[in-house]
């Protein structure tokens, strides 16, 4: 069973949840803040309640999971509950197959980032591999090929000479990436992504469609599950996140508090009305509150902080 992506979303949200609810160092103002989430949207709610149920069904956590204690769980610690809850719904039967299986990969992976960490990884043949938030990938290195596989998230590739001349590839969902002595990002989103080139050139196919193409360096291409896009040249935005920055350029604010959303945990919503604003700017990733600030003061909006980890953005006076 195919679920759309908030509801995948707010799953993967209860599962953090679950985590932090049973392990043990749980504070007041944690439970206030999982409270807030849960009243933010029906689809918390029903995450939360499946659950519940998978839980009560193998009889693995106390019955009242909707209202959660801690005394019963102050041994485990965060990454036994989500393998438990990974394992639960293996067991339940609740049609979570597609989020069990994404979510268990990106659990126990090669590589990965937490929400709001960018983190840089040798591998064994001295190529270098930097994870954006919220990344994970899986690698691959034999006596043929050299394979990355980007599970979710943005990678910035920088290949190493090999003396074996295996091939470097990254696979993101049907899209393959060959590098050509080069130096690349990918992005894998829910239904597609993008490949930037800043260094030589990449060879990007999708087998399912017979397409290629070659990006060199300076140029950028989108890409989904059927087609190729249009070769665009890169701009100063593009890898900017490596220094710790998104860079605005008259964008639609709808979109920058998008990519900010990527690297702060909980919901960041905004009006509809004012999501075709146009901004320009130079946003921190490593503080978004700062960036949200920077935007408030600086245009007429106003950030509402129901907790940290439910932000509303709305049009309203400068102050």
């Amino acid at each position: 069973m195919n679920l759309p992506p908030e509801e995948l979303h707010a799953i993967r949200v209860a599962a953090q949840w679950y985590a932090r609810l049973h392990s043990g160092i749980t504070t007041d103002a944690d439970r206030a803040d999982w409270r807030a989430w849960l009243a933010a949207d029906p689809l918390h709610g029903q995450a939360w309640q499946r659950m519940a149920a998978v839980a009560e069904q193998m009889a693995s956590v106390p019955g009242a999971l909707a209202a959660p204690t801690l005394s019963d769980a102050h041994h485990r610690s965060r990454r036994q509950v989500l393998r438990s809850v990974l394992l639960l719904t293996s067991a339940g039967g609740l049609g979570w197959l597609g989020w069990r299986s994404q979510a268990s990969q990106n659990l126990f992976c090669d590589y990965r980032t937490a929400v709001g960490e960018r983190r840089e990884f040798q591998l064994a043949d001295g190529s270098t591999v930097l994870l954006n938030t919220d990344t994970s990938i899986n690698v691959r290195f034999d006596g043929r090929q050299r394979l990355v596989e980007l599970l979710q998230g943005e990678v910035l590739v920088t290949t190493a000479v090999d003396p074996l001349q295996r091939p470097f590839k990254v696979v993101t969902g049907p899209v393959e990436v060959l590098a050509l002595g080069t130096r690349f990002i990918v992005r894998g989103q829910v239904r597609g992504g993008e490949v930037a080139v800043l260094e030589k050139a990449v060879e990007v196919s999708l087998s399912a469609m017979g397409s290629r193409r070659r990006v060199e360096a300076g140029q950028r291409l989108d890409f989904n599950e059927r087609s190729l896009g249009t070769l665009r040249g890169n701009d100063v935005s593009v890898g900017a996140w490596q220094k710790g920055s998104i860079i605005a350029i008259d964008r639609p604010l709808a979109a920058l508090l998008d990519e900010l959303s990527r690297y702060r945990p909980g919901v960041l919503r905004w009006a509809p009305a004012i999501g075709d604003l146009k901004v320009s700017g130079v946003f921190p990733v490593d503080n978004t509150d700062l960036a949200l600030a920077a935007l408030e003061s600086g245009f007429s909006l106003r950030v509402t902080r129901y907790s940290r980890f439910w932000v509303q953005v709305a049009g309203g006076e400068r102050r």
